[in-house]
């Protein structure tokens, strides 16, 4: 009878258990949407503070011709938008926030990697799992991809550029990269796609 008692014991143990793993991987996922609503807030506080300033300064665009422009959220977009300079006073306070997703995309596919281009000038790059990703400043496809057909050609026509890195605690693995003193919104496209190549030599090394 106890021999019973214990099985049916163990048995609600197990049930239980497997309970909790349901609602551990809901409580995850759940708070994985929470902060996916949470970047298109901010994204969209963004596209809004950006629409203050520049219609103050380019009063005939109408304001949804603007915005219908920019919620579709194009690269080709934001470069007709620059194609017409913009005072740096009117730029000071904006943001274009990119973000790269693994090659499942942006729906099921996991964030990798966040870009903010602040006032027009400085970079903010900011890996999500950089322990995971193992981005070092010495590996080959950094020096290669980044560097040499990124930064290096922006550098020739901007000496001004700046770089440092912020690494992942006491490793030597890159956590976070800060360009300033950028010149157009050119160069942040190129960076962008940079990035993207390599996470993307990144992704197809580690399989």
């Amino acid at each position: 009878m106890k021999s019973m008692d214990r099985k049916d014991e163990e048995e609600h143990i197990q049930k239980l258990s497997s309970i909790l793993s349901k609602l551990q991987n809901l409580y995850y996922k759940k708070k994985e949407q929470l902060e996916d609503l949470q970047f298109e807030i901010t994204e969209l506080r963004d596209i809004l503070n950006y629409l203050n300033s520049f219609i103050s300064n380019k009063s005939f665009y109408t304001a949804d011709e603007i915005y219908s422009k920019f919620l579709k959220n194009d690269v080709a977009d934001e470069e007709e938008y620059f194609k017409e300079e913009i005072p740096k006073e009117k730029a000071k306070g904006t943001n274009i926030k990119r973000k790269i997703f693994s090659e499942e995309g942006e729906r099921e596919g996991k964030l990798l990697c966040i870009l903010n281009f602040y006032d027009l000038n400085n970079v903010e790059i900011k890996f999500i799992d950089p322990e995971i990703i193992a981005i070092k400043e010495t590996s080959e496809d950094f020096i290669r991809i980044f560097l040499k057909e990124g930064l290096i050609k922006i550098k020739d026509n901007n000496p001004d550029l700046k770089l440092n890195y912020v690494y992942y605690k006491n490793t030597d693995l890159i956590e976070q990269i800060n360009i300033s003193q950028l010149k157009s919104i050119e160069e942040y496209d190129l960076i962008t796609s940079k990035i993207r190549l390599l996470l993307a030599s990144k992704n197809s090394s580690d399989n």
